[in-house]
């Protein structure tokens, strides 16, 4: 099920005690409107009581639909650095849950699921995105560095990621925006047949991909920050 508890903030804006509805889980088989809500780029986005500004709460739950095969832990961006850290939580919440260490019928319903680890919505609305479409994620990450050999210039940098946000039978549309704030800074659009060059080549990509799915974090990130997890 999808849990809600509330929460005790002070508005971004003015400081006024807001109490608000902050996410906890979401079991988008039973609640695909708060699947809808997170592709909309809409959900968690609350407003001010006092003086009516709109904000948006970062994302700290888990995510569920076993009907698309995934499970995500959705974590606030800031936390990035600390990932293989986190990674070691999510991996043993996940094995009690659905995993080795979870009653027989919840380990049935794990076997079919991708256990992922994203930091900030843009991340974790581009994992919904990529099922949605019928995409390795894995691939996907190897595209955007494929992408950063090609382009003349790439505004990467600490805090700026570049995230899939829409998708056509020709073209994956992509965008830099910073971690933090969500702003776009600028945007590629890239034909699809770089996608399927790269699936059509496993072989080629495999040491990148085994990096890449060290762990349920699967972002081009990991590759820059620090030594990473051992093989």
């Amino acid at each position: 099920m999808s849990l809600f508890q509330p929460l005790n903030m002070a508005c971004p804006a003015c400081g006024a005690l807001v109490t608000v509805d902050a996410v906890g889980s979401v079991n988008a088989d039973r609640r695909p409107d708060l699947r809808d809500d997170i592709l909309a780029n809409a959900f968690q986005d609350m407003t001010c009581t006092a003086c009516k500004t709109s904000f948006r709460l970062q994302p700290n739950f888990n995510y569920l639909d076993a009907g698309r095969g995934q499970w995500i832990a959705s974590m606030p961006g800031s936390r990035m650095p600390h990932y293989l850290e986190i990674e070691d939580k999510v991996t043993e919440l996940f094995d009690t849950s659905y995993g080795k260490d979870a009653p027989p019928a919840a380990q049935t319903v794990g076997r079919d699921l991708a256990v992922r680890l994203t930091f900030g919505w843009p991340a974790v609305r581009e994992k919904l995105l990529i099922r949605e479409h019928g995409l390795d994620d894995a691939v996907v990450e190897m595209l955007k560095l494929d992408l950063l050999r090609r382009l003349p210039k790439a505004p990467l940098a600490p805090g700026v990621e570049l995230r899939l946000i829409d998708v056509s039978d020709t073209t994956l549309m992509m965008v830099w925006l910073e971690t933090a704030s969500e702003d776009v800074k600028g945007d590629v659009q890239v034909p699809r047949e770089m996608y399927e060059g790269i699936a059509e080549h496993a072989e080629a990509w495999a040491p990148i991909r085994a990096e890449l799915e060290n762990g349920p974090f699967v972002d081009m990130q990991k590759l820059y920050m620090g030594e990473g997890r051992a093989a």
